[in-house]
C-alpha cells in the first residue's frame, strides 16, 4: 500500500496503486509469438503506461478527445490498426491483436480511435479504393494528419445495416459529374471532428443498381451536418456523431471503385471483428490487474483482502475466464493468418470475449467496493467502456445468430 496521505486533521485516506502491468499470460497462450510481435506489444504497453494512463481519466471525465495522443499514435505508427500501407512495415495479425489488447488495457476510447481511423476508415480505402485514393489518403491517415470516420450505422438501422436507407444518385452539378447523397448516420466515431467520412449508401435512380456503395465524403462538404452525441457513459474520450447528409454532392472519383455491394462493407467489418475480441481481452486484463493489486494493498479485519478465501476464489474465476479468452483469440488469429478464419468463428470470438470481459469487470468492480467507482482505480472506466464494446461490431444477439446459423443451417435473423 502506498503511504496514506492526510486529508484533514486526524484522518487519512489510503491511496492504491493499481496501474502496474502484470504481463498476464497464465497458461502460455502467447508463448509462440515472434520476437517482432512481442516487441510491438511491448512498445504499445510502454505508450499506454507512459502516455495514456497518466492523463486519460481527465479526458474521459470531461468527454474530450485527446488529440495530442492521436498525433502521437500516428507518429509511433500505432494508428493504422495493422492495415497495410505502402512504404510502412507489415504488421502481423497477431502483433496487431496484441496491440489492440494492450491499447484497450489502457483505455477503450484510445483503442477505438485506432479501430475507427485504421481498422474501419483507412481499411475501407485500402481494400476498396482506387490507386489515386490510396495515394492521396493512406500515408496522411497513417500519420494522423487526416482523420477518418466510417458511416454505416443509421438511426433506425444498426444490426439491420443491410437495409440502410441512405441513398446516392448519379447526377451533374455545375458541369461536374458525381453523386448526390441523402440520409442519416448515427454513432459515427470521428464523424464530427475529423476530415473525411467513408459513407455507405444505396445507389439508386436511373444509373443506380440499388446496391450499397462506399463514398469518401469531406466533412466540410455542403449539406454535411454532424452533431456530437452527448451524455454518453462509455467511450467518453472519443466523439460519436449523428450525421445528416442533405443533398451532399461528391464527384465521381469520391466513389470507392471496389465498394459496390454490401459484401464490400462486410469484408471491412469481418477484418475488424477479431480485433474487437482482442480489445475485450485487454479490458478484462485491466480489471483483473486492478483487482489483484487492490486486494493485496487493501487491509480489512487486520489482514489484506487477498488473504480471504472468497477473494481468492473470485480472482481464480477471473483468471480462468481471461485465460480461456486469450487462448481463443490467439488460436483464431493464427487461423486468420493462414487464411482459414470464417465469419462465424470471428463472431464467436467477439461474442465470447465481450461476454467474458463483462463478467470479469463486474467481479472486479465488486471486489474494490466503494473504491471501484473511482476513475483513479481504473475499473469503473473499463466497466463502462466494455458496455459499448459489447454492442458495436455486432451485438451479442447478432453474433449469436451468425454462429447459430452456421451450426444449424437455419437463418433466424427475422
Amino acid at each position: 500500500m502506498s503511504a496514506a496521505q492526510p486529508i484533514m486533521p486526524g484522518v487519512t485516506a489510503p491511496e492504491y496503486d493499481v496501474s502496474r502491468p502484470l504481463d498476464l499470460d497464465y497458461v502460455g497462450a502467447f508463448a509462440d509469438v515472434t520476437p517482432a510481435e512481442r516487441a510491438h506489444q511491448l512498445a504499445v504497453r510502454e505508450f499506454v503506461q507512459d502516455r495514456v494512463l497518466p492523463v486519460i481519466d481527465g479526458y474521459w471525465e470531461r468527454a474530450e478527445v485527446p488529440f495530442e495522443l492521436v498525433k502521437e499514435l500516428g507518429a509511433r505508427d500505432f494508428l493504422r490498426d495493422g492495415v497495410s500501407v505502402p512504404d510502412r512495415p507489415e504488421i502481423s495479425l497477431t502483433a496487431e491483436g496484441l496491440a489492440a489488447m494492450e491499447m484497450s488495457r489502457g483505455d477503450g476510447s484510445v483503442a477505438t480511435v485506432c479501430g475507427v481511423q485504421g481498422g474501419l476508415a483507412l481499411r475501407s480505402i485500402m481494400m476498396h479504393g482506387s490507386d489515386a485514393q490510396i495515394a492521396r489518403y493512406a500515408e496522411p491517415m497513417a500519420r494522423g494528419d487526416v482523420l477518418g470516420a466510417f458511416a454505416l450505422t443509421e438511426p433506425t438501422h444498426g444490426s439491420d445495416s443491410v437495409s440502410l436507407e441512405t441513398t446516392a444518385v448519379r447526377t451533374v452539378r455545375d458541369g461536374v459529374e458525381g453523386y448526390a447523397i441523402n440520409g442519416e448516420k448515427k454513432w459515427i466515431g470521428f464523424g464530427s471532428c475529423g476530415h473525411i467520412t467513408v459513407v455507405w449508401a444505396r445507389l439508386v435512380g436511373d444509373a443506380g443498381d440499388s446496391q450499397v456503395h462506399g463514398f469518401i465524403v469531406p466533412q466540410d462538404a455542403d449539406g454535411y451536418r454532424a452533431t456530437t452525441i452527448e451524455g454518453k457513459v462509455a467511450l467518453r474520450a472519443i466523439t460519436q456523431a449523428h450525421i445528416v447528409l442533405d443533398d451532399v454532392f461528391v464527384p465521381l472519383d469520391a466513389a470507392l471503385p471496389g465498394a459496390t455491394s454490401f459484401k464490400a462493407t462486410s469484408q471491412v467489418l469481418f477484418a475488424t471483428r477479431l480485433a474487437v475480441a482482442w480489445s475485450a481481452v485487454g479490458h478484462a486484463i485491466a480489471c483483473y490487474e486492478a483487482a489483484l493489486e487492490y486486494v493485496g494493498q487493501r487491509v480489512q479485519f487486520g489482514r489484506p483482502l487477498a488473504a480471504s478465501q472468497l477473494v481468492q476464489e473470485r480472482l481464480t474465476r477471473m483468471l480462468s475466464t481471461i485465460s480461456q479468452l486469450q487462448l481463443l483469440v490467439a488460436r483464431l488469429t493464427r487461423v486468420a493468418e493462414a487464411g482459414g478464419l470464417t465469419g462465424a468463428q470471428a463472431s464467436l470470438a467477439k461474442y465470447s470475449c465481450t461476454r467474458g470481459a463483462r463478467e470479469v469487470a463486474a467481479l472486479a468492480r465488486d471486489m474494490l467496493g466503494g473504491n471501484g467507482i473511482l476513475l483513479a482505480n481504473r475499473v469503473a472506466r473499463h466497466f463502462a467502456d466494455i458496455e459499448a464494446l459489447h454492442t458495436y461490431e455486432g451485438t451479442e444477439s447478432m453474433n449469436a445468430l451468425i454462429v447459430g446459423r452456421d451450426i444449424t443451417g437455419f437463418s433466424a435473423f427475422a
